[in-house]
């Protein structure tokens, strides 16, 4: 038997999670599968389960000036049904696994996994979300860059929950979601990148890029990004292959069961290409 606690509030789970070593479950659909034994036997967990995935405070997405609040544990369905949901995300989290798996799986549960391969990570590294952790003496927020420091590695402590997402209510006009796997879905990725971009007057004016499954964290380079902002079609077509040896810097894939660390490094810098020469410069006339 599993022994587990089904608060009835935030402020209850909270304190569950203060006075002793729970396990935060939500959608589980990656937990139960984590802490499988046998088929037929049920999923051994070395902690208490702490089942939060029902509490309306942990749900929802809505705007609140200029951020996109989003309930960690909104199931990802409940998210692609919301016209609000930044389409940068909703291309991310319409490629993960399928339907049922979508219905009962959360944004929460995708981010606290912490691994490099997460589907819905790229986007939110490229929008720069925020994490909001809550523990029972109060509240941190922590760009969503700096929340992961390795496979299954985060900075949530033992005594917090991600409670919410914040993303900053920014508009782009091109965005780009692609994830490289073995079947088109139920599969993890081999690597993806998550491509947003805001052109005017012929140049670039924004541009985000992140890249998943290629490093121990997704790769987001702020710097590259500064170098592309304000260029026209002929300077961004000049400055491409500049951007793919900075990128090309920055990857550290490794070779495992799904993949080659050679194929993830050509079809990572194939896709960085594809979206400057195919469909940025495109826009810039």
């Amino acid at each position: 038997m599993v022994k587990a606690y089904r608060p009835q509030s935030l402020r209850e789970a909270l304190q569950l999670r203060a006075e002793q070593e729970v396990a935060p479950l939500a959608g589980g659909t990656d937990l139960m599968v984590h802490h499988r034994v046998w088929s037929g036997i049920p999923p051994r967990f070395e902690k208490p389960a702490l089942f939060i995935g029902h509490l309306d405070e942990l749900k929802g997405l809505k705007r609140e000036g200029a951020l996109i609040r989003i309930g960690s544990c909104s199931t990802l369905a409940s998210l692609l049904e919301n016209r609000d949901i930044p389409p940068l995300l909703g291309a991310s989290i319409q490629q993960i696994a399928g339907p049922s798996i979508r219905n009962r799986a959360t944004i929460g549960g995708n981010v606290c996994n912490a691994s490099p391969a997460a589907d819905s990570m790229p986007a939110l590294y490229a929008l720069n979300a925020l994490a909001v952790l809550a523990a029972e003496g109060g509240t941190r927020i922590v760009p969503i860059q700096e929340f992961t420091s390795g496979p299954g590695q985060s900075c949530l402590q033992e005594n917090e929950l991600l409670t919410h997402l914040l993303v900053p209510d920014e508009s782009f006009d091109l965005f780009y979601v692609r994830k490289v796997g073995t079947r088109a879905s139920y599969s993890c990725a081999k690597l993806s990148i998550a491509a947003a971009a805001r052109t005017s007057g012929g140049k670039v004016q924004e541009l985000r890029l992140a890249l998943g499954a290629v490093a121990p964290t997704v790769i987001h380079s702020p710097d590259a990004e500064k170098r592309v902002r304000g260029r026209s079609a002929g300077e961004l077509e000049e400055l491409i292959p500049e951007l793919l040896r900075r990128y090309d810097t920055l990857l550290n894939p490794i070779d495992d069961q799904r993949s080659t660390a050679s194929y993830r490094r050509a079809a990572t810098l194939g896709l960085i290409e594809f979206f400057f020469r195919r469909l940025l410069l495109p826009r810039l006339g």
